[in-house]
């Protein structure tokens, strides 16, 4: 990608937070963004930084996580294409509190504070967009913290598949679907708060029950259907 050719307006505009933005103040905002490519273990940011942008993945795959004063990595979520980060961290005024990483290639637009703050101030309904983009963001951590707290580690493998599902196979009951982890089955394995050799227990148990089958980074599941039924 020709970062130089990259219209961010016009891929602003096709951001859920910015879509009812007119053309005219999209170019402005866009004044206050930067575009960043980013090789595999670049950081974003790190903890203690201080947080004047968000962000947004615009190719490739960023990770947050948290890292323990044993140094043990928690993986809090996984930011692939059009996913935004940071939003809320931004209006505190405090610094970063985990870090961001690019997993892979990336690139990573960030938009900062003060162009945020202005179209807050011109707009409100910006404003109105800008709490649902973040509300949303904290229903999936609370969604999270009742799935680690309530469901064993079957359970959460088998809904992490089932979420990958693609909105055409979403109208069959039982829908034949095809998964490529976008990362390694640790991150994945973090992210789920289990341990890698844990992840690939639950793989093999669930391919030798014959409800998926694994070729490397590609899983197939013949039907979601029966996927579902097994950690209900």
């Amino acid at each position: 990608m020709d970062l130089q050719q990259f219209d961010i307006p016009r891929y602003l505009a096709n951001l859920p937070l910015f879509q009812e933005i007119a053309p005219p103040d999209l170019e402005r905002l866009a004044g206050g963004c930067r575009l960043r490519k980013l090789s595999r273990g670049e950081s974003v940011f790190t903890v203690g930084m201080p947080c004047e942008e968000f962000h947004v993945t615009v190719t490739g795959q960023v990770k947050l996580f948290a890292l323990s004063p044993a140094g043990q990595e928690k993986v809090i979520e996984l930011a692939g294409p059009g996913v935004s980060f940071a939003e809320a961290l931004m209006f505190t005024g405090k610094p970063y509190i985990i870090n961001a990483q690019a997993l892979s290639e990336s690139v990573v637009l960030s938009v900062g504070k003060a162009a945020v703050v202005r179209e807050i101030e011109d707009d409100p309904r910006f404003a109105m967009r800008m709490l649902a983009g973040i509300s949303r963001r904290l229903h999936g951590l609370v969604h999270d913290v009742q799935a680690y707290s309530l469901h064993n580690g079957m359970q959460r493998v088998i809904g992490y598949l089932l979420h990958q599902e693609t909105p055409a196979a979403a109208g069959s009951a039982s829908a034949a679907l095809k998964v490529s982890l976008p990362v390694s089955k640790a991150t994945i394995a973090s992210r789920l708060s289990i341990t890698p050799e844990y992840f690939s227990r639950v793989l093999h148990e669930l391919e030798s029950a014959g409800l998926i089958t694994v070729d490397k980074r590609e899983i197939h599941i013949p039907d979601t259907a029966r996927l579902a039924s097994h950690c209900a």
